[in-house]
């Protein structure tokens, strides 16, 4: 496979997963369902912005990049469960 048709195949299975974690995030029954899909939409977008590096050749400053979006994900999904489990908003 050349690399713009293995990035094509790799951007159409993340269009994929990003679309599941939409339905999630848009259809959950629960906070927590949504918070899961918010998180899972953080994982995949510091995927594409790897990819996005490694197509472009610059994949040191990708990773810089997609680490602290990553971090930041992490953290704000941390703190809304918090908030959340601790009653500090009517489900």
């Amino acid at each position: 496979m050349t690399p713009p048709t293995l990035f094509l195949w790799a951007a159409l299975a993340l269009l994929a997963l990003v679309l599941v974690y939409l339905y999630r995030l848009a259809m959950g029954p629960t906070v927590f369902d949504r918070l899961l899909g918010l998180s899972g939409f953080g994982t995949k977008t510091t995927l594409v912005l790897l990819l996005t590096g490694a197509v472009y050749e610059r994949l040191d400053m990708f990773v810089d990049i997609s680490l602290a979006y990553a971090l930041l994900s992490f953290v704000g999904s941390l703190a809304a469960a918090r908030y959340f489990e601790r009653g500090g908003a009517q489900q």
